[in-house]
């Protein structure tokens, strides 16, 4: 029942333009509200960024009225509350502010004071003739899926997914192996029911464009009047003698990885070799070591080298030494052999240089190919080099009628700094989502203007990493702030006098920020930088450059 509740401390609305405050509710354990004006009005709102619970007081606000998450790029409309960027999926709940008696109250419901969220109305009785198809089951396709319902689409909507469960928060596998279906979902079974969504267990084998009818392996077939390819990346594997024949070898991309690699790891005492230094294998090298021994192998210097540079990922090699992980480095992997006892599992990885690295399990962290093999043999689509597919700003696959591609197999034009628009394909769990924001909004309102979003991606390596911007196109300098040996540092990477990327540990919100500054056109070049501008203390013009 909605009633008055008296926020603690606070006697009068004193805030100024651009300021957050974060308030107690008086009468409610623990229930706060987030306070912020912006052209002279006060909003009062949910306090805690509904993705993974962030203190939005130390978020981003800007003069356009979004209201960004210090940790995972998460954006809200200060206004309504409603969800702007991935990853959050509910949006904040919003208060009338009511004042009397030199007392400041909030009018609303206990329950969702209490749980700083409030859900979105996707229900829905599917309409008319539209039939929306998505391949894929992960985060693009949930993107996809909230923008439809939530700008009113009222087509019959399924999906199409091989995956075996409806769409999980997949950074949690690496980042913990987390196996329990229930707490990786995104959405309950039930919500999908009430927003008239039909998902459907099944592997896409063809789609014929022109028909527009997509089949499937088990001889089904399903008509469409808007396509969306969201199948994301298969994990790539070694062409080495051992790693095709031997067992307790796995990637990792589902929960049934997940389930295999910790079974084979048991509780304790184990070999493990991680191949690959890069987020994946960095990631999941840092959870395994927790009770067993890890060696990752990589061919750098130093772990994420290609992306991070050789400075910034000493850092995370440090950090992640400190769990007890072993690395070797600058590396190439010749072959793998079975164990003596028995010749069906592995026993070892051997280096090029003919170091043995003893293994009772193999992870294979050395990235992913676009997930098109469905679509070699069709004559209505061109695949890339790399296998993906070539869209325009609004993910439209070129050459082709109501299809979109998102996700790790999409090629698009990237207008972020140092981009001037050039294809690049971003394999960011975060950016699949923005994408499919980008295509429900599209296909629910034709005259939609592309999403200008920047990527953002997160890894946990001893402490959060945080990440927004593209360095696709190149970089040549980096500007290190902080004190990098104790990993709290902010890297800004930069092309000529542009900076491209920003990189940051324990130094929220910065990468926030930038991210901002980034989209407006007004992020601080590398001489600005070099010479101590800190962007945190720079206003936000309200007018959006990409």
């Amino acid at each position: 029942m909605t009633q008055e509740y008296k926020l603690k401390g606070i006697t009068t609305l004193d805030l100024k333009n651009g300021e957050k405050r974060e308030v107690e509710v008086d009468g409610i354990e623990g229930g706060k509200v987030l306070l912020a004006k912006m052209k002279d009005k006060t909003h009062a709102m949910s306090a805690n960024c509904t993705h993974y619970g962030a203190p939005l007081k130390n978020g981003v606000l800007t003069p356009d009225g979004r209201l960004t998450c210090p940790w995972h790029g998460a954006c809200f409309n200060l206004t309504t509350g409603d969800v702007e960027d991935a990853p959050a999926l509910d949006p904040l709940a919003k208060f009338e502010i009511v004042e009397k008696g030199g007392e400041v109250y909030i009018k609303g419901e206990e329950a969702t004071i209490k749980a700083s969220r409030r859900s979105a109305n996707h229900k829905c009785s599917p309409q008319g003739q539209g039939k929306v198809v998505i391949i894929g089951g992960g985060s693009g396709t949930m993107g996809t899926l909230q923008a439809l319902r939530e700008n009113g689409c009222k087509d019959q909507i399924t999906v199409l997914s091989r995956e075996g469960y409806l769409p999980i928060d997949r950074t949690k596998l690496s980042k913990s192996l987390m196996s329990d279906v229930k707490k990786l979902q995104l959405r309950p079974e039930e919500w999908y029911k009430s927003a008239g969504i039909e998902t459907i267990g099944e592997e896409v084998s063809s789609v014929d464009f022109s028909g527009k009818t997509v089949s499937t392996k088990s001889g089904k077939s399903y008509p469409y009047t808007k396509l969306v390819l969201a199948t994301g990346g298969t994990p790539r594997r070694l062409p080495l003698p051992g790693f095709k024949e031997l067992n307790n070898i796995f990637v990792l991309r589902t929960i049934q990885d997940v389930q295999s690699i910790t079974s084979a790891a048991g509780e304790k005492g184990k070999n493990i070799v991680v191949i690959g230094s890069s987020f994946i294998g960095m990631e999941v090298a840092n959870t395994l070591s927790k009770n067993h021994t890890v060696t990752v192998v990589g061919m750098e210097k130093q772990p994420m080298e290609r992306v991070m540079g050789e400075e910034v990922g000493k850092i995370f090699r440090t950090q992640i030494q400190k769990t007890g992980v072993k690395f070797q480095m600058e590396a190439g992997v010749d072959k793998a052999t079975p164990k003596s006892m028995d010749s069906k599992d592995v026993g070892a990885v051997h280096l090029k240089d003919g170091t043995v690295l003893e293994a009772d399990l193999v992870v294979l962290g050395v990235g992913v190919a676009p997930a098109t093999e469905f679509l070699k043999e069709s004559t209505s689509v061109k695949l890339e080099k790399d296998g993906s597919l070539k869209t325009n700003e609004y993910f439209e696959v070129e050459g082709l009628k109501d299809v979109y591609a998102i996700g790790d197999i999409a090629t698009y034009p990237y207008h972020g700094p140092g981009g001037e628009g050039h294809p690049v394909r971003i394999e960011h769990w975060n950016v699949a989502q923005n994408a499919g924001r980008c295509v429900g909004t599209r296909i629910a309102s034709p005259e939609s203007k592309p999403k200008a979003f920047i990527p953002v991606f997160w890894s946990a390596l001893g402490s959060q990493l945080r990440y927004c911007g593209n360095t696709m196109n190149g970089w040549d300098e980096l500007v290190l702030k902080g004190q990098p040996e104790e990993a709290k540092f902010v890297a800004y990477y930069a092309k000529g006098e542009t900076v491209v990327a920003v990189a940051s540990m324990q130094m929220d919100p910065v990468t926030t920020k930038c991210a901002e500054l980034m989209r407006r056109g007004n992020m601080p070049s590398k001489s600005e930088l070099q010479k101590g501008v800190d962007p945190l203390t720079l206003g936000l013009p309200a007018e959006i450059k990409i």
